[in-house]
């Protein structure tokens, strides 16, 4: 072989491995797109921080007793792992992806991992490959198809209704307005005003306009199975639900409700008492109410298989019960053993 010859395979050898680097880089960076009416994480989740999130056999949940760093495990609390460091919220799954709110972050060790930043990331479901979708402080957010749709609270503290796309484009304000996009189904995403009234609205994410629903007096709707559960402002923060076909409006609680949850067939819920104050719950036509625990908690998540808890400004003991069975209220111990396991 002639040094002409050697040359053009020398050069002919190096540009196959440029190319090949090349390709890899960009499927590396290549962001795998969801059908549009793929949501993240139930509205009672996310209405109560979305700690917990469940999707395709793996729960991905913030850590209370870890700072409220991400990590992920199975329904029954098995195969637990640490994603990523800092204090996260608004947990949203699909795809090959989480998406999160992310405070105080201390970041990952992986190459172009976010470190003492706050915002909105996306990574992957292992927990690698973190990037940073948007600089801001988020109040609320839901994955919305394709794109993540948040409420982003300005130095001003005033709050708009944001929303980017998941590969990091098409970052647009939806509206100069508080609205809650947790509560989204089939392309709409159902919120209570927080101006001028509490009217049930929808927004269609389509073309990013809304319209009165229901001339309702609500806060924070749920929408499952064609009914529309929300607490009552002006009848004392009862809980009810709406029918959207026959427009029948059912009182289910004769108790104020600070927040609550609804879960297949069952609803959560925080009841506001100066003498006594439970978290309870009830079926879903506001039959058979029992106590779970006796109490002022907040952040109600559930999964297939647990509803999680705490008490009010006491990030642990993390408590957990049954979704399904009978109440049985213990502390979410393989969380800490984690947790501590981590700290090692």
């Amino acid at each position: 072989m002639s040094t002409k010859q050697k040359n053009i395979l020398v050069i002919s050898v190096i540009g196959v491995i440029v190319l090949v680097l090349l390709i890899l880089v960009i499927l590396s960076n290549h962001v795998t797109l969801n059908d549009d009416y793929t949501v993240g994480n139930t509205a009672g989740n996310l209405n109560n921080n979305g700690y917990f999130c469940e999707y395709d056999g793996r729960v991905y949940f913030a850590n209370a007793y870890d700072g409220y760093s991400l990590y992920s495990m199975n329904p029954d609390e098995t195969d637990i792992k640490k994603l990523h460091g800092g204090s996260s919220a608004f947990v949203c799954a699909a795809g090959d992806y989480v998406y999160y709110s992310m405070a105080n972050a201390s970041g990952g060790s992986d190459l172009g991992s976010v470190r003492g930043s706050y915002g909105i990331y996306r990574t992957k479901r292992n927990g690698n490959g973190s990037t940073g979708l948007d600089r801001c402080h988020v109040v609320s957010m839901q994955l919305c198809g394709n794109y993540l749709y948040y409420q982003k609270l300005d130095p001003r503290s005033s709050v708009s209704l944001e929303k980017v796309k998941i590969d990091k484009k098409d970052k647009a304000t939806v509206s100069d307005t508080a609205i809650n996009p947790s509560c989204y189904v089939n392309g709409t995403i159902y919120y209570n005003g927080t101006e001028n009234d509490h009217y049930l609205r929808t927004l269609d994410t389509a073309t990013d306009t809304s319209r009165v629903a229901w001339e309702g007096d609500i806060w924070n709707p749920i929408f499952q199975d064609g009914y529309v559960y929300y607490m009552d402002v002006s009848d004392n923060y009862k809980l009810c639900r709406y029918h959207m076909s026959d427009g029948v409006v059912e009182i289910l609680t004769k108790d104020r409700v600070d927040l609550f949850n609804v879960y297949g067939s069952y609803i959560y819920y925080q009841t506001s008492s100066k003498t006594e104050p439970a978290l309870k719950r009830m079926y879903i036509d506001g039959t058979s109410p029992e106590i779970v625990s006796e109490g002022v908690y907040q952040n109600i998540n559930i999964t297939s298989q647990y509803v999680y808890f705490n008490t009010f400004k006491e990030p642990t003991p993390v408590y957990k019960t049954s979704t399904f069975g009978p109440v049985n209220v213990v502390t979410f111990d393989a969380g800490m053993q984690a947790a501590l396991k981590e700290m090692d």
